[in-house]
């Protein structure tokens, strides 16, 4: 008996310890799906820097509450998985929303999830989802800026064509 409490306590400190690690996590209901869609499904996960996890419920409602997330212990009943994000706060969210969109892999349910220490709701996830990546933010923001100095660029030469065929 005792070994068996000891092995779940263990349990719970490794899952507090992913949970601790990650950028981002979100828990979400796969009931319905085939085993070929949820092996599609944690295929796309691993290219795109996550990783999904089916944890006993138990468990991860004490690793949650342990990190101090109890809004998210009650999404934790039925039969739940964890998608984990190493890195890219984002990618867990616009996959799952990715998933649920398509035929095969519908039934999937977005429940709640921590981004950066924060929990989020359906909704937020769904927003976050609908986000660029950070690549192309940065691209946007590198194009707007380039933009604005062509023109700049453009506007000081006028100014000095305009300076000489006065002189």
């Amino acid at each position: 008996m005792k070994e068996s409490i000891l092995a779940k306590q263990e349990e719970v400190s490794l899952v507090t310890e992913k949970m601790k690690n990650s950028a981002a996590f979100v828990v979400f209901k796969y009931q319905g799906l085939t085993v070929k869609a949820f092996q599609g499904l944690r295929r796309t996960m691993r290219e795109n820097g996550c990783e999904v996890s089916v944890i006993k419920n138990n468990i991860s409602s004490r690793s949650a509450k342990a990190l101090g997330y109890d809004d998210v212990c009650d999404a934790f009943s039925g039969p739940v998985a964890v998608a984990f994000a190493a890195s890219d706060v984002v990618a867990p969210a616009k996959v799952l929303f990715q998933a649920v969109a398509q035929e095969e892999t519908n039934k999937i349910e977005v429940v709640k999830g921590v981004v950066d220490g924060d929990v989020y709701s359906f909704d937020q996830l769904k927003v976050l989802s609908e986000l660029p990546s950070y690549e192309t933010l940065l691209t946007q923001l590198a194009a707007g800026m380039l933009g604005t100095l062509t023109q700049l660029s453009i506007g000081l030469n006028m100014l000095v064509e305009n300076g000489q065929e006065q002189a």
